[in-house]
């Protein structure tokens, strides 16, 4: 999968990292060998930035040995990894102990001129060390990613074949214990497989991953009650057409997930949506942009072309049955518009080739704003009929009037009023299923495009199963499980109409501007935009946070009992801080701003730590306790502060540096409190506590392999690991 990048000087390109545990378990590494390698320019160092980078360079090396330990387990427990594995954990090994070695303060020698120790002296050697230590850990993370895959299809392969046992049984007792049996696997599937969508990177896939969980967990309970109504009721081919279409329905979901997680050519990632009128609008806009960069990218034929292209997807709105003759010439004029606009692009942009024109001339530059209003327009214009046609579909459903026609119907045995009610559910769908077709149109997003997919499939399956059940009970109108079956799946419809409620807010969201992952009420912040004297300043106050925080590790490693309150609520709050810090740096987590000021606002949590303190500050004689007591007011009024100033949307630049600026506080004295409880503590000194440490790590590294939390195969402790290395960085 990898080669070596020892030898060619390159970092391995080959292994795509398609996880967020895998991304997020490297970039403490990946930070910590960057600042190693950063420290290379300046190789005379004073006595305290070498002990920095001792520090750095020797915990590298430690925690690649228990990161390794954890991988040649895996590798023992699954042997068609074993050979991989292995190599790739000699490789890592390898290159930790090359690092400790080059940062070795034994090794260095002091400057003959002022009497620094010069470090770093093979730069070659370090730089090829932390490549190869990168390669290497990729490539264990990566494979011990296939074990977790692994595990989800072996988990797929159990349901199947349990399905198949359910499919044939034909006495009540013996569904009774096979469904036992079934519900069990597919709670152990859809645990894997909702870790392992919350862990995909790609949105689509995660978007698709979503879409088939979700089709097996409403189907597990309408296969119950399929089943047994076929059961009860044999000959009856309306309740066997219903309980072969949940079976059907099941098996394809299953096969999806599989796809997704294995990236098979037949589907997944290669299954095409429909072409959408809100990508074809992006596409060609962009593409009139890019005229006023080059004139001679592409031409004015094409253009022409792409345009019919995009007017040819509206015919999904203006042939419609269901679409008014006011809404029809609406969308039909701004068409026209837009074909007048291009018409006239085009003509200027032929005229500027003529002329050789270097660049957009100012009848182009015209012609080029004019033709962005109206595909504007025309964007509006369909968002609207979609959405307004979307909006009152769902206030006349909502009644539910068929459905509870076909229930009274059923119940009373009145296959007449059945076969009615009926028809009026199968108009109701296919209105449904357009209406889900429009939305794709105007979705704004892949993931929402997905979505709308899956609704109309949702739609289209779930009403022939409703006549069905309905057909059902009419046949046996005492049969209370017929009854039952009908419920569910009529539950099923009016679940999916919520969802589809919730799909048009997303889209609607989207559209407006508004849609995002922070709280509420930084929905209508805008983010501040700094210039170079204030990105310094910034910079400043994030690098002395992260020296802060390091400091606060440094501490805790002292104190290796996490469940703490006092060290795992400080540890909590110095992870923070370098999130904080990593922004300052354009790397990290948080991407803006608005990011920013959400971190800020979790952070206010300190709250809790002063909880945790009070009931320590008990444990004091009176002095120390006054000192304390004195000290936690403080933190406590900040902790207020910090939580008021990250509610409030900002409007300038003041408000970042406030925020920033009370964190730096709150992290100085949650740094206070860790250290004083540190040499006041009546739990044991810290060398107990590591004596004690030391003596349960085989024990608890075992466990970590085999416990639910590790996923069985112990990535999970691979995770934990390499998130310890939260080291100490100094410039």
């Amino acid at each position: 999968m990898a080669s070596s990048p020892c030898g060619n000087g390159n970092f391995d390109s080959g292994l795509e990292i398609k996880t967020r545990s895998v991304e997020q378990t490297l970039i403490p590494l990946v930070s910590q060998i960057t600042t190693l390698i950063n420290h290379k320019d300046k190789p005379k160092k004073s006595e305290r930035t070498l002990a920095a980078i001792h520090r750095v360079g020797q915990a590298v090396s430690v925690a690649v040995g228990r990161f390794v330990a954890v991988g040649e387990a895996i590798a023992t427990e699954n042997q068609e990894l074993k050979d991989e594995m292995g190599q790739a954990c000699f490789e890592a090994r390898r290159a930790g102990d090359a690092i400790a070695q080059l940062t070795d303060v034994a090794s260095a020698l002091p400057s003959q001129a002022d009497g620094r120790v010069t470090v770093f002296s093979d730069r070659t050697g370090m730089v090829k060390a932390a490549r190869l230590l990168l390669s290497s850990v990729t490539k264990v993370l990566v494979l011990a990613d296939r074990i977790v895959i692994k595990q989800i299809i072996t988990s797929r392969n159990k349901v199947l074949v349990t399905l198949d046992h359910l499919e044939r049984v034909s006495t009540f007792q013996e569904f009774v214990q096979i469904f036992s049996q079934f519900g069990n696997e597919m709670v152990e599937f859809a645990h894997l497989t909702g870790d392992r969508q919350n862990d995909l990177k790609d949105e689509k896939k995660k978007a698709r991953m979503a879409a088939a969980r979700a089709v097996l967990e409403k189907c597990t309970m309408m296969l119950l009650t399929a089943s047994k109504t076929c059961l009860r009721h044999p000959d009856c081919e309306s309740a066997r057409i219903n309980k072969d279409g949940v079976f059907h329905r099941m098996r394809c979901a299953l096969e999806q997930v599989i796809d997704i997680v294995t990236e098979a050519r037949s589907c997944g990632e290669n299954q095409l949506l429909p072409a959408s009128i809100y990508n074809g609008i992006k596409d060609f806009k962009s593409s009139v942009e890019c005229l006023r960069e080059n004139l001679y990218s592409s031409s004015p034929q094409s253009m022409g072309s792409q345009l019919e292209a995009l007017v040819e997807r509206t015919e999904d709105f203006t042939d419609s049955a269901y679409t008014s003759h006011e809404q029809r010439q609406a969308i039909l004029s701004v068409c026209q518009l837009a074909r007048q606009d291009t018409q006239q692009l085009m003509n200027a942009w032929i005229e500027a080739q003529s002329v050789h024109a270097k660049e957009a001339t100012e009848d182009m530059e015209v012609a080029i704003l004019k033709t962005c209003q109206s595909i504007g327009d025309l964007r509006r214009e369909v968002h609207k009929v979609a959405v307004g046609r979307a909006t009152d579909l769902l206030k006349v459903h909502g009644e539910q009037l068929p459905l509870r026609a076909l229930k009274t119907a059923g119940a009373e045995g009145n296959l007449e009023a059945v076969a009615e009610y009926s028809r009026k559910l199968t108009e109701q769908k296919e209105q449904l299923v357009e209406t889900c077709r429009l939305l794709c149109h105007v979705s704004g997003t892949e993931p929402l495009e997905i979505t709308c997919v899956h609704a109309e499939e949702t739609f289209h399956v779930i009403g022939p199963q409703i006549i069905s059940a309905a057909q059902t009970l009419a046949l046996h109108p005492s049969s209370k499980i017929a009854k039952e079956n009908l419920e569910v799946f009529c539950e099923a419809w009016e679940s999916q109409l919520c969802d589809m409620a919730l799909l048009l807010r997303e889209i609607n969201d989207v559209f407006e501007g508004r849609r995002g992952k922070l709280s509420a009420n930084l929905k209508t912040a805008k983010a501040v935009k700094l210039d170079a004297e204030e990105q310094t300043s910034m910079a400043k106050l994030g690098l002395e946070l992260r020296l802060l925080s390091s400091d606060l590790d440094t501490e805790v490693e002292k104190w290796e009992a996490q469940e703490h309150d006092i060290v795992r609520q400080s540890q909590s709050l110095a992870s923070m801080a370098y999130n904080m810090y990593l922004f300052t740096r354009g790397e990290g987590l948080l991407k803006t701003t608005l990011d920013l000021f959400h971190q800020a606002e979790v952070c206010a949590s300190g709250l809790q730590l002063c909880s945790a303190l009070r009931t320590f500050s008990t444990q004091l004689v009176d002095e120390e306790k006054s000192v304390v007591m004195t000290e936690l007011e403080k933190l406590v009024a900040l902790c207020q502060q910090l939580q008021m100033g990250a509610k409030t949307p900002v409007q300038g630049k003041t408000a970042t540096f406030q925020k920033v600026l009370i964190l730096r506080l709150c992290v100085l004295l949650c740094i206070f409190f860790v250290c004083y409880k540190s040499e006041r503590s009546s739990l044991g000194s810290p060398q107990d506590w590591r004596e004690r440490q030391d003596a349960s790590t085989p024990v608890r590294e075992e466990g970590a392999l085999n416990s639910k939390n590790s996923n069985g195969f112990g990535l999970k402790s691979l995770e934990q690991h390499m998130a310890g290395l939260n080291l100490l960085e100094s410039k």
